[in-house]
Order: C-alpha cells, then sequence, then structure tokens
C-alpha cells in the first residue's frame, strides 16, 4: 500500500489536511477572481468623433447605460496610454469641479453643465485630439468613452480675380482664378454657374484647393446674365463668392466697340493732316518761283 501502510490514521490525516489546502486555494482564487471583475474597468466601445470649427464649441456627453448611478467622472486628455487627467467632477458637486491639470488653458472655456456632459468653449486649433470620459459607477465600476475633437479654422472668404479676357464677335473667353487665403490644406473648391448654356455649365464635386483655382470659360455673348460661383469649404464651414460674367465681357466689348471707330477717326485725321502738309509745302514752292 504504499509508505502510508504502517500507520493509516496518519496517512488519513496527512491526505484530508493537502485536500482541504487545495479546497481554500481554489475558493481563494475564485474569490479573487469574482472581486477583480466587479471592481475591473469597463470599456463601454463608444469612440465619438466631433467636429467644430476655431472659435465654436463642442459638447462632450457620456453614455450610461440605464439603471447605473454615476459617483464620480474623471475628464481626460491625451493617447490611450499616456492621457492626462483635466478635472473630476462629483456627484452634487457639478458646479464645483476638482481640477488636476491645465486649469489656466481650460477654466474659462469649460463648463460642466450635468455629471454626464462636459463644453468647452471658444476652441483653437490645439484643444483638437483624443479626450476621455472615466466614469466611477455604484458598485466600484468604471466606464471608460473615448472622444475624437478636430477643430478646423474658418473658411475664408474667397475672391475672384480676372486673368485674361479675350473678345470675339460671337464668343468672350475668360480666364477667372479663385483665391482663399490662409491654411488652405483642408480645403475643398467647387465651380459652380449660372445662366450659362447646358453643354457650358461648370459644376462637379469639390476638389482639394491649392492657394489658387482657375477656372476657363467660353462664354456667348448672347448670354449676358451668366454667373460663376467659387465655392470653398471644409468639414464645417462654408464661403462663396459669385462673379458675372456679362459684366466683364460687356466692358471688355464696349472698349473694342469704342476703340474701332476712335481709331478711324484718329487715322482721318492724320490723313487730312498729312495733305495740309503737302498742299502747304507744294504752296511754298510755287510761291518761292
Amino acid at each position: 500500500m504504499g509508505p502510508c501502510s504502517e500507520d493509516t490514521p496518519l496517512c488519513w490525516a496527512s491526505w484530508l489536511l493537502g485536500f482541504s489546502s487545495l479546497l481554500l486555494s481554489v475558493c481563494s482564487i475564485g474569490v479573487k477572481s469574482s472581486g477583480a471583475h466587479g471592481a475591473g474597468v469597463q470599456d463601454s466601445g463608444v469612440h465619438v468623433p466631433l467636429k467644430d470649427i476655431q472659435g465654436g464649441s463642442v459638447l462632450f456627453h457620456v453614455i450610461k447605460e440605464p439603471g447605473t448611478k454615476l459617483e464620480e467622472i474623471s475628464w481626460g486628455f491625451g493617447p490611450d496610454v499616456n492621457y492626462t487627467v483635466i478635472l473630476r467632477v462629483h456627484n452634487g458637486s457639478e458646479e464645483t469641479p476638482t481640477w488636476v491639470c491645465f486649469e489656466d488653458k481650460y477654466k474659462h472655456r469649460v463648463h460642466v453643465p450635468n455629471m454626464t456632459s462636459l463644453r468647452i468653449e471658444n476652441l483653437t486649433r490645439g484643444d483638437s485630439g483624443q479626450y476621455w470620459a472615466r466614469a466611477i459607477l455604484t458598485g466600484g465600476m468604471e466606464s471608460n468613452q473615448i472622444f475624437y475633437l478636430t477643430v478646423y479654422e474658418p473658411v475664408p472668404l474667397p475672391q475672384i480675380l480676372v486673368q485674361s479676357l479675350s473678345i470675339t464677335p460671337r464668343w468672350c473667353s475668360i480666364i477667372l482664378e479663385c483665391r482663399a487665403a490662409g491654411v488652405t490644406e483642408d480645403l475643398n473648391v467647387t465651380w459652380e454657374s449660372k445662366g450659362l448654356p447646358r453643354e457650358l455649365e461648370q459644376k462637379g464635386t469639390p476638389g482639394p484647393a491649392p492657394n489658387s483655382w482657375t477656372l476657363a470659360v467660353n462664354l456667348p455673348l448672347h448670354q449676358p446674365s451668366a454667373s460663376l460661383t467659387c465655392v470653398v469649404s471644409n468639414s464645417e464651414d462654408q464661403k462663396t463668392v459669385t462673379s458675372a460674367l456679362g459684366e466683364a465681357c460687356a466692358h471688355d466689348s464696349h472698349g473694342q466697340a469704342i476703340a474701332g471707330p476712335l481709331r478711324a477717326i484718329l487715322g482721318t485725321i492724320v490723313a487730312v493732316l498729312l495733305i495740309l502738309g503737302a498742299g502747304l509745302c507744294l504752296w511754298k514752292t510755287l510761291g518761292g518761283r
């Protein structure tokens, strides 16, 4: 029967002691595992993209499970593994949050409307980035929500310039330039037309804008009311400017209409002066004889 055969009671006592120790160990692991789950951090999986323009405001809102109660919420800024807590809000003390970091940067721009919301006003480009909301619920559970904020500059007011203009008896050929000052890497430009024949209409999907955007158009002179609009936009803002093509073409065509008769008049005057000069020379020659 092995080494325990000589003293059976002692063998059984040793075996029972070992079994009891093993059972207690298993129970202890189960209790610890249960306790860790109860006080663990739960990622809600809610990742919210938010966009606004410089000078505007943004509202972060935490979505909580029905029937749960928030005891405390911490708002932070930064990447997943190295974010910085900005402030903490305790239940019942929404009007007096506890500042942790960045108080000088946010204090006069951050407001806590209620336990689940945070608003930042007078946004700057530097406010773009990832924000965290870590909520502590009743019972010790924690829930994280992530917000991705992008702050755009307001779209600058564009202007349309005439690069070149050419008039024929039937057509006005014009090249226009739409120019937007400032930062343009986030901007799109679209040209839209009004009053042009269908085959000459200009309209399309927005394209990336460099510092300027040019468009060539051949306008029939019998379309004096035609116009082109330059639309400059980003994800959150849009500005437009319109140029009346008829005015530019009419201005140049009037110039050509005036220039023709003027050249004829000047030519006649020059011819008369030449004739008078020749006559005067001839008269002096004959008179001298």
